[in-house]
């Protein structure tokens, strides 16, 4: 009997997708799932579906012709109850709210049983905990923490545990969670307070066991009646690099145990670092749109193709001989014809190795590469991602700041730009190295993902993205491309939320 997930502020759901993977799929059983978003909730319902049909080949094919661009709907007349199903499961619910906060203890009044094993994964949002998040708000005059409802959002997730008493939890949220304060105190001790003791953090009193939280990578326990400062907030830290994911993103996590449930458990293991190359060296590379003017390749090239020239010829001037060479060839490297890409990207067959974990990626099922489309950049953009790619090639580093963006034409039009502020604002991923984090500030605009070829001259495709946050190749991000980013970024890795589910596993075994 798999055991049931509950997964509330789902997103496209990511640590859900990892749970369920688990054991080619009988280990979890998603119950129901919850995100607010319209977008982020039409892809965790395609994906609920997908895992309803993925042993019935006659509906699984439905799934896939909608992928492959063949039917409009993924499912038809026979897989119409698989899909209603979905629905069912993948619940477009915004947390806090009464009628929706009601639904979704109908479901668990339904579907559960104080008996049952169980888990509460999901994590709140991170808008009001994140350092760019809660910088943007140090920029409001009138803003309050004690005013933002998003620093309590945790409280509905919160709810659930006091009611339901699942027997393990696995709460996720951004690093900056742990120096957030509001009234003066530090929100992450109160949220250890408030996990480990449920009826506590209600005013409540009773004799229903508590929770342990356990850091998934230190031995480190917080038990309710503990001093939170007495141990280190930074033991929770999760840095997905350390475990094989090919991405430095560093999470906070909670692994909540009930107290009357045995917690021998074999932590997170150290896997070798996985790389950028190794996982996107099989996509097309593509070439990124112009934003105004004629969007033709042949307009694409000889832009890329003047502007690399042009900064060869003052890097000269400035008697920078070697980054002179490197633009030139940059320059003389960028091919006509390559394709810009689309929601499905048509697979040609590539002499280039298979991705690390191709299993874990790959479905031969899928004739496209889906949401595999570059973005449009400015033309000015243009000059400054085939540079900085270049730059990056020859130097090991990004070029930061304005003395490494010295050549004519790259300072960008910001009167502090050399104040040292925006030092950072142009960030090249490097092919040997993983990438840095996989936010959602990716949907804003691409400076800080370029892509690491210069000959390409544009920052990451969603699917690139993905691949960074380990989601397979069949899962289809729905929405706008802005959409798809945000999803993306959001998420937590699923190959990372895999591991965290044989522990769970183990746990409940």
């Amino acid at each position: 009997m798999p055991i049931k997930i509950v997964d509330l502020f789902a997103g496209p759901g990511g640590l859900g997708e990892g749970f369920s993977a688990l054991s080619d799929g009988t280990a979890f059983r998603i119950l129901i799932s919850a995100e607010m978003e319209s977008s982020a909730h039409a892809t965790l319902r395609l994906r609920s579906f997908f895992r309803l049909v993925r042993n019935d080949p006659r509906a699984l094919a439905g799934y896939y012709a909608f992928c492959n661009g063949d039917a409009d709907l993924p499912y038809s007349a026979q897989s119409e109850s698989a899909w209603n199903e979905s629905g069912v499961e993948a619940r477009q619910l915004t947390l806090g709210n009464p009628d929706h906060n009601r639904e979704l203890d109908g479901v668990l009044d339904d579907k559960l049983r104080r008996q049952d094993k169980w888990v509460l994964i999901g994590g709140p949002p991170c808008q009001a905990y994140s350092l760019v998040g809660r910088s943007r708000n140090i920029g409001t005059a009138t803003y309050r923490p004690e005013d933002d409802p998003r620093h309590f959002l945790y409280k509905e997730y919160l709810r659930i545990i006091r009611d339901r008493r699942p027997p393990v939890f696995v709460m996720e949220n951004v690093k900056g969670i742990l120096s957030s304060r509001v009234g003066g105190k530090k929100i992450f001790h109160d949220i250890l307070r408030d996990l480990s003791d449920p009826d506590g953090a209600f005013g409540e009193t009773g004799s229903r066991p508590g929770y342990r939280i356990h850091s998934l990578v230190t031995e480190t326990c917080y038990k309710s009646g503990m001093e939170p400062a007495a141990i280190d907030p930074r033991d929770f830290i999760v840095r997905a690099e350390d475990f094989g994911i090919p991405q430095a993103r560093h999470r906070v996590i909670l692994l909540g145990v009930r107290t009357d449930v045995a917690a021998d458990f074999t932590r997170l293991s150290p896997r070798p670092e996985v790389h950028v190359r190794d996982v996107i060296r099989d996509l097309p590379p593509l070439r990124s749109r112009l934003s105004s003017g004629d969007d033709s390749a042949t307009e694409w090239r000889t832009t890329v193709r003047s502007h690399l020239f042009e900064l060869a010829e003052d890097a000269k001037l400035k008697g920078l001989g070697r980054l002179a060479a490197r633009l030139r060839q940059s320059a003389e490297q960028v091919r006509l014809g390559l394709p810009s890409g689309a929601l499905r990207c048509p697979r040609q067959k590539s002499s280039a190795d298979a991705p690390h974990l191709a299993d874990w990626y790959l479905d031969p099922n899928i004739r496209y590469w889906l949401n595999h489309e570059a973005r449009s950049h400015m033309s000015s953009d243009l000059r400054r991602y085939g540079y900085a790619a270049t730059y990056a090639a020859l130097h090991q580093h990004s070029p930061k700041g304005h003395a490494e963006f010295s050549l004519a034409g790259l300072a960008p039009n910001h009167e502090n730009w050399e104040s040292g502020k925006f030092a950072d604002r142009f960030r090249v991923q490097f092919y040997d190295a993983p990438a840095t984090t996989v936010t959602s500030h990716i949907a804003k605009d691409g400076h800080y993902f370029i892509h690491p070829d210069p000959t390409q001259c544009r920052s990451l495709t969603v699917r690139e993205a993905a691949r960074l946050q380990t989601f397979p190749d069949n899962y289809f991000f729905q929405g706008n491309r802005t959409q798809q980013y945000h999803q993306v970024g959001n998420a937590v890795p699923p190959r990372l939320a895999f591991m965290i589910a044989g522990i769970v596993k183990e746990i409940l075994k």
